[in-house]
């Protein structure tokens, strides 16, 4: 401690010393209060005369007291960004636990992120969307290359907080309505420059809508639980399924007498189901019709020997002569046109006898 610290600290203690005195004084004896101040007065005086003349050492001893509580305080904890972005050009495992080894929670793909719950020197704990999990420190982009990548990939969206919004074609009360998007719709932001006015994307225009009534928010992609990618999957393989079974097929040409005994035996076969399994039975007729394992004709392929009952009883020439339904002469006429739900399957049977496509009452192979 140098000399000047020292004078500057007696000089602190001996005013707080000579206060404390006149503070107990006062309370045992205030007739003499006044006289014990006059003489409290001189001394202060004394001593900050005595304190003046070194004053400029004083103010030394100050600065180095601070300059010294500056040099220990502790450091300001720099704020950690929550920010993670995926490094990677495919796809990125999420574990359940920090380990290679243990089970996969999901998938991050190119530019996903999201944010982050601990962060490890090896293994962070990230949240992506509905995705939670660990992941390799080696494939995640932190801080400053992290914000910089996702102000690149990200976008920003809009979600409707009123009943009904209008989309206008220019910013403006008065301009023509695009359209109307209802409470809880998300637009994709083309611009949110303007405080009053937003540009978004609708439909396959542009247009504008009050910033009043909606919420923005920066977006960027998430990843996806593995329950979430094997339900998509499964979606995915459904649609292709149906895909295939409604596949326009090459349409056959036909006359007004085929087309009416082509009916006929779909009212036969299928005139309690609804559309769909009357479509299914005129399909499977025109399927074997296409192939070259059998007639190429519709009356060929329906009095084929042992194939359709209702053709070999008399039944569908008993429609044939009477009444034919209009459902029946439409799905003969869209099966006829190329229309299919089952795909190419040339046989069927009352439902629970086989494997196959079922089809209103009936199933397909």
């Amino acid at each position: 401690m140098t000399d000047a610290v020292r004078r500057a600290g007696a000089i602190s203690i001996s005013v707080c010393i000579l206060m404390s005195h006149t503070v107990a004084f006062a309370e045992e004896d205030p007739t003499t209060t006044r006289d014990y101040l006059n003489s409290v007065n001189a001394g202060v005086t004394n001593i900050m005369g005595s304190a003046g003349r070194e004053s400029e050492q004083s103010r030394e001893a100050m600065d180095e007291l601070a300059a010294i509580a500056e040099e220990n305080a502790p450091e300001e904890e720099e704020e950690l960004s929550t920010l993670f972005m995926a490094n990677v050009n495919n796809s990125l495992n999420v574990r359940t636990e920090p380990d290679a080894e243990s089970e996969k929670a999901g998938l991050l793909y190119k530019d996903c992120g999201g944010r982050i719950l601990e962060r490890g020197e090896e293994w962070t704990r990230i949240q992506s969307g509905d995705l939670v999990g660990w992941v390799s420190n080696e494939y995640l982009l932190f801080d400053e290359e992290a914000e910089a990548l996702a102000n690149d990939v990200g976008f920003k969206v809009l979600k409707v907080n009123t009943d009904a919004l209008r989309i206008r074609e220019e910013p403006g009360e008065d301009a023509r309505i695009l359209g109307l998007v209802a409470d809880g719709d998300e637009l994709e932001v083309v611009d949110d420059s303007d405080s009053e006015w937003i540009k978004v994307a609708y439909e396959d225009e542009e247009g504008y809508v009050s910033a009043q009534y909606v919420d923005v928010t920066f977006s960027i992609d998430a990843g996806e639980t593995m329950a979430a990618i094997k339900q998509r999957e499964e979606e995915e393989a459904e649609a292709k399924r149906q895909a295939l079974l409604h596949a326009q097929q090459a349409k056959v040409d036909a006359d007004g007498n085929e087309l009416k005994l082509l009916a006929a035996l779909i009212q036969c076969e299928a005139g309690a189901y609804n559309t769909d399994g009357m479509l299914a039975v005129g399909a499977c007729v025109m399927n074997r019709v296409r192939s070259g394992a059998y007639p190429n004709t519709i009356y060929s392929v329906i009095y084929a020997s042992g194939q359709f009952t209702p053709a070999l009883n008399g039944k569908v020439a008993a429609v044939y002569n009477t009444k034919v339904y209009d459902s029946c002469m439409q799905a003969a006429q869209a099966a006829i046109n190329g229309q299919t739900n089952i795909g190419t399957a040339t046989h069927f049977r009352r439902a629970g006898s086989h494997d196959g496509i079922v089809v209103g009452g009936n199933v397909f192979w």
